[in-house]
């Protein structure tokens, strides 16, 4: 990692600068005028995924209607630090890249009450070039240290939008705000930026787009379909590698392979992928993947490939091991599988989001109960005032997917768990049963046992489809899809 000093930095008592032999290059004028000499210009093409431009047009529509006669500002957000001048990698807000299709670090976006709507302009850092001594003394926006950077035209021509200088947001806001309207904002915003134009940046936007963005549109579930066809081909990738991590690669190993291949194919991961053998596999979120990975447990992936456009697939299976199941894995594997079918066939157009968890949680509280697991009767676990059957399964069992993995977080409740589902809505159904190693009201041989599996569904007027299906549910189909993927390694 190269210093952002521009010079090599030495262990020396003197403060940088004041040794001749660590000059300050930006302070050098002759170094400056060569700097600026004797550059061509590089290929400046913006990085918009095809499509996103268009689909981001309709939803700032969809916003617009929503806010008629409202001043909107929505904020990028920027790279986190990790310490000193290291960053994390940028990713935009999901709610500004769902209205601008741009990943423009630091970008706001603001959309401006006309008679038509809204009048929306984005406003960016300024790039620098080799005109400017910060074309190599900045590093987050000079075109030496981040590569070829689209200037505003670029920009504007790529996402058919009025792009415009960050440095001139503030006045671009104070013309957009109308008298006696509140403006709203949402995403991440610029340190101050509420505070010196009085914009409301609590939860009303936020919430609003969170609803907006529930339904999706044909573009955002191809987006999402090509999330998933490149998780699948991820659970293959990593399953062709358990004989390498059973013999002494670990979890890690396989964490490794699957989030190189969503780098491969996509954006990145979708969130912390998660690998979890033997014990580790009960554990909820198992990031850690530090453990070995043991041929006789079960391993729980739970996985997801983050497309160029952010969009995420979130998929889990439990396969064995050693490729076959044991009786007490089966016996477990397949009570989830029959909980799983439940909650998937409570999916459609006009059913609720409670229907489904219900679904799941009846077979699970049944079957429990038939295991002599529940100290109290059925009815009684299931009812409002009892849940025992959730001892082994506290999370949740589904929820809405899209640009986050838990996506549309920010809506209310009226609209996300007591509404009725429509077609356009995308959703995960995940039941399971997570038997901790320490839990002592279950017997010996299902302590250390951990099942997931979990679809990703698209809500149709027809019912629904479930568009993570290429992956078996059974454990038959479990058993014979890994020894597919064992054998035929390198066809992927």
């Amino acid at each position: 990692m190269t210093s952002t000093d521009a010079t090599a930095v030495r262990s020396m008592p003197a403060p940088l600068g004041t040794d001749p032999r660590l000059p300050r290059l930006a302070n050098i004028p002759a170094f400056a005028e060569y700097m600026s000499q004797g550059w061509g210009t590089p290929d400046r093409t913006p990085r918009v995924v095809a499509g996103a431009a268009a689909a981001a047009g309709e939803h700032r529509a969809r916003a617009s209607e929503a806010f008629r006669g409202q001043t909107l500002v929505i904020g990028a957000g920027t790279a986190p630090v990790r310490s000193n001048d290291t960053y994390y990698d940028f990713r935009p807000d999901s709610d500004f890249y769902w209205l601008t299709g741009a990943p423009i670090d630091g970008a706001v976006l603001v959309m401006a009450p006309s008679a038509a709507g809204h009048d929306s302009a984005l406003y960016i850092p300024a790039p620098f070039y080799a005109d400017n001594p910060e074309f190599f003394t900045n590093a987050a926006q000079g075109e030496m240290w981040v590569g070829s950077a689209p200037d505003f035209s670029d920009w504007a021509e790529a996402l058919a939008l009025p792009v415009k200088p960050l440095a001139e947001l503030d006045a671009g806001i104070t013309a957009a705000m109308r008298p006696g309207s509140a403006t709203l904002g949402a995403g991440i915003l610029p340190a101050g930026l509420a505070a010196r134009h009085g914009i409301d940046a609590g939860a009303v936007l936020g919430r609003e787009l969170s609803t907006l963005r529930m339904v999706k549109d044909p573009w955002e579930i191809a987006q999402l379909r090509e999330a998933v066809d490149h998780t699948v081909e991820g659970f293959a990738a990593v399953l062709a590698e358990v004989p390498t991590a059973i013999s002494g690669r670990g979890e890690r190993w396989l964490q490794g392979t699957f989030d190189r291949h969503a780098r491969a194919y996509g954006n990145g991961v979708g969130y912390a992928t998660i690998v979890g053998s033997g014990k580790h596999a009960p554990t909820l979120h198992w990031v850690r993947c530090d453990g070995p990975v043991l041929e006789d447990q079960v391993l729980l992936l739970d996985m997801g490939v983050e497309t160029n456009s952010f969009y995420t697939a979130d998929v889990t299976r439990t396969f064995p091991g050693s490729g076959t199941f044991s009786p007490i894995q089966r016996q477990v594997h397949d009570l989830v599988e029959k909980s799983h079918r439940a909650g998937l066939a409570q999916v459609g157009p006009g059913k609720y989001f409670a229907d489904f968890h219900q679904a799941c949680m009846e077979v699970i509280a049944n079957g429990l109960h038939d295991w002599g697991l529940l100290p109290v009767s059925v009815d009684e676990a299931l009812s409002p005032k009892g849940q025992h059957h959730r001892r082994y399964l506290v999370c949740g069992v589904g929820h809405h997917l899209g640009l986050d993995c838990h996506d549309c977080a920010q809506s209310s409740y009226e609209s996300y768990q007591g509404a009725a589902m429509v077609p356009g809505m995308v959703l995960t159904v995940e039941p399971g049963l997570y038997f901790h190693e320490h839990d002592l009201t279950v017997p010996p041989e299902l302590r250390g046992i951990g099942v997931r599996l979990e679809d990703d569904i698209v809500v149709t007027s027809a019912g629904s489809d479930v568009i993570s299906d290429a992956l078996p549910l059974d454990a038959a189909g479990i058993e014979a899809w890994m020894k597919w993927a064992q054998q035929t390694p390198g066809s992927r």
